[in-house]
């Protein structure tokens, strides 16, 4: 039941108000305000645009709220049943948006794209929409999709997921986002006594690996590969096989890959779009991973193409899957001192960056730009971060031609982008 709005100091957590959803943010929720137009800005998860909803407070912060809808007062007609029992207010907090329907959630994250390009990049009115990639042929676009799953396990050796900005484990008979074949396996119907957490893969390739791990996970992260220390690999290959890019891939359960089955191959595809790779133009991909882009712009231009990696699983699979390409280097390092300790240099004609989410950074973005490259391709699995390094790229003479966006995460506030950026 609502309550009378408190005065905006006198909230605490718990407390109740309602409020009328707006515009949709970056993070998986609304914004809303407390008091009128110019009150408190406080950020609804579980709501949809337009909706007047009860929204109960969980955390407060100087300037804004986080709150949960709890109560549905008016309700947004691209509201829908969650199909996951556990996708409500205080349960998993892997999901965002199971409560909206599939043509909403593009809109919703095609909104959030263009906002944070307007607000970040000074990109006004740039024509991009978030497009679907295709789900498996037996079930909805958004289910059973998710190819890697991490689940950590709580104090009474249940695994389960973890809620939303919290380390509480959500105990669950089964993930719906995941892959049928992870689903299928009677990992979370057993204790795990000297486990932190479980690490399952199910490749492209046909191959399902368990992993478990012996120091905590970061259970609801969905675009950072596996990783910790302590793994130990309780059934599957050392290497798994992916399908991406007209080739056959071998990477380690544990090193990163694309969680959505379609996305390597749309991501591949794009980025041969946008640079039109000729013969002879020289490449780097850098934060290359296992060489997924190198390999293909090395394919067509049979010229020098250079992966620059940290990851020593990156760095390792990279070598393997590459070495039989002409003309193709691995260096193992960091981008930024790469470039700047010139271990990868110009002239160079074409360049992908895909960085994590934080994005490249002015640093590496000013050591590209001056590199002076016919064509760049970003792969951002953040669009904030894209903004701000495309507004680097903006102040150092460059432009967006064209940017593409992916949702290779449905049901979550997760967005793929590419941006083509040449010279202006």
């Amino acid at each position: 039941m609502s309550v009378p709005v408190p005065v905006e100091d006198d909230l605490v957590q718990g407390d109740r108000v309602e409020v009328t959803v707006g515009a949709p943010a970056h993070g998986g929720h609304c914004v809303a305000r407390i008091g009128g137009p110019h009150g408190r800005v406080v950020f609804v998860r579980h709501a949809l645009p337009g909706e007047r909803v009860t929204a109960e407070i969980t955390e407060l912060h100087r300037g804004y709220l986080r709150a949960d809808a709890v109560e549905i007062h008016e309700a947004s007609p691209d509201r829908v049943t969650p199909p996951c029992p556990y996708a409500h207010p205080g349960g998993c907090g892997g999901c965002d948006l199971q409560h909206v329907s599939d043509d909403a959630q593009l809109r919703w994250k095609t909104a959030v794209v263009r906002e944070q390009l307007e607000r970040l990049a000074g990109l006004t009115d740039f024509p991009v929409r978030v497009e679907a990639l295709p789900g498996p042929a037996d079930s909805s676009r958004l289910l059973g999709w998710r190819s890697r799953v991490r689940y950590a396990v709580d104090a009474a050796d249940r695994p389960g997921l973890l809620q939303h900005r919290s380390h509480q484990v959500v105990a669950i008979d089964r993930c719906r986002i995941a892959h049928p074949a992870i689903q299928e396996l009677d990992l979370l119907a057993r204790a795990w006594p000297d486990a932190d957490g479980l690490q399952v893969v199910a490749s492209t390739g046909g191959d399902v690996a368990v992993l478990v791990s012996r120091s905590p996970l970061a259970g609801d992260d969905l675009t950072d590969g596996p990783s910790g220390p302590g793994l130990v690999r309780l059934s599957g290959p050392e290497e798994v096989s992916e399908v991406a890019g007209g080739r056959a891939w071998r990477v380690p359960p544990e090193g990163f890959w694309q969680v959505h089955p379609a996305a390597a191959d749309t991501l591949v595809g794009v980025v041969l779009t946008m640079l039109r790779p000729a013969e002879g133009e020289v490449a780097w991909d850098l934060y290359g991973g296992a060489g997924l882009f190198a390999a293909a712009l090395a394919a067509r231009t049979g010229a020098r193409t250079t992966v620059v990696e940290s990851s020593p699983i990156g760095v390792a699979a990279a070598r393997a899957n590459l070495g039989g390409l002409p003309n193709v280097e691995v260096v193992a390092a960091k981008v930024d001192v790469a470039l700047s300790r010139r271990r990868v240099a110009g002239p160079v004609d074409l360049v992908v960056l895909d960085p994590p989410r934080a994005g490249a950074g002015a640093k590496v973005v000013r050591a590209v730009a001056e590199a002076g490259p016919r064509a760049i391709a970003y792969v951002a699995c953040d669009p904030a971060a894209l903004a701000r390094d495309l507004a680097t790229f903006r102040s150092l003479g460059w432009k967006a031609a064209e940017i593409r966006a992916f949702d290779c995460f449905p049901m979550t506030q997760h967005v793929e982008c590419v941006a083509l950026i040449v010279p202006a």
